[in-house]
């Protein structure tokens, strides 16, 4: 039996292998309803893995047999483990073609949305040129999750072109849905961290043509950013982010424009605070092995 939770081993991908044979067997053999069965019944699990991994498989068929028909219906299936393994069925069918890909998304974004972010997620990276196409249009919808899957996995174009991310983002600055600040907050962020200095620039100008709803978004994204620069770890951040970060907050502060200005000493103040947080705790530390030093 498949494992209902985690990664899978060798005996699962077995398992699966046999099962996805006498699928193939079955559609060959004009037995469309029996091989839909066997389909639904695999896929009807709470393992993201093993619905991502017999979708895989059955993309694999190369006969002449109903697949795409019997994959197209379970898109539309009650089962979500079902829906899934359809989407990544004809994920994996069509990677080189990810405009049929996109297409298919656009149907399952709501119905299937977490392994649809993850196939947006790897088509901004595999495909961005396909996605620049496609997603200033869903960025339009009248549909706000359709909005804000526009965006994800946009970080990833970030570092080569952070001025289409950012012009992106810009259309979807004062959008009314919760879902999709979120999302531009993210992006904001991940951009901030790869090429402050693009995203900073963008961000002052945002602050002072922008109303107060627009400045609590932009708010979140500096806050982070702030709070990444602070952190005692140097993981994950660059020279740049860190000269670049700490140039930006001083001359905010000092910045003609009062809602720049706010923003420049609020930022200051969170680094500040966590910075004497961070010392006191180093503090405390160190006072505690001095002690059992002496203890020993």
């Amino acid at each position: 039996m498949i494992k209902e939770v985690g990664r899978l081993n060798l005996d699962d991908y077995k398992i699966l292998d046999t099962e996805v044979e006498k699928i193939f067997r079955n559609i060959e053999k004009g037995k469309d309803a029996l091989a839909e069965k066997q389909i639904t019944d695999l896929g009807n699990t709470a393992n993201y893995f093993v619905r991502e991994e017999l979708g895989k498989r059955l993309a694999q068929y190369s006969g002449n047999g109903e697949m795409d028909a019997i994959c197209g219906r379970l898109l539309d299936h009650f089962i979500y483990g079902v829906r899934a393994t359809a989407l990544f069925y004809f994920y994996y069918k069509h990677q080189d073609h990810p405009e049929i890909i996109i297409k298919t998304v656009e149907k399952t974004f709501e119905s299937v949305p977490w392994e649809s972010e993850t196939i947006c997620f790897e088509l901004w990276k595999k495909a961005p040129a396909v996605m620049q196409e496609y997603m200033p249009t869903w960025a339009e919808s009248d549909n706000e999750k359709k909005r804000a899957i526009s965006m994800h996995g946009m970080e990833n174009i970030a570092s080569r072109h952070p001025q289409y991310v950012l012009s992106f983002v810009s259309n979807l600055l004062d959008d009314e849905s919760e879902e999709v600040q979120k999302k531009v907050c993210h992006i904001l962020t991940q951009v901030g961290r790869q090429k402050p200095l693009q995203c900073y620039n963008s961000i002052r100008r945002w602050l002072i043509e922008g109303d107060e709803k627009r400045i609590r978004i932009l708010w979140q994204a500096m806050k982070k950013l702030a709070n990444i620069y602070a952190q005692r770890s140097r993981r994950d951040k660059t020279n740049e982010f860190m000269n670049v970060t700490q140039k930006t907050i001083a001359e905010w502060r000092n910045d003609p424009d009062p809602k720049v200005a706010t923003m420049g000493a609020k930022l200051s103040g969170i680094i500040a605070k966590k910075k004497k947080r961070e010392n006191q705790n180093q503090k405390a530390a160190n006072s505690e092995n001095n002690y059992y030093s002496r203890q020993i």
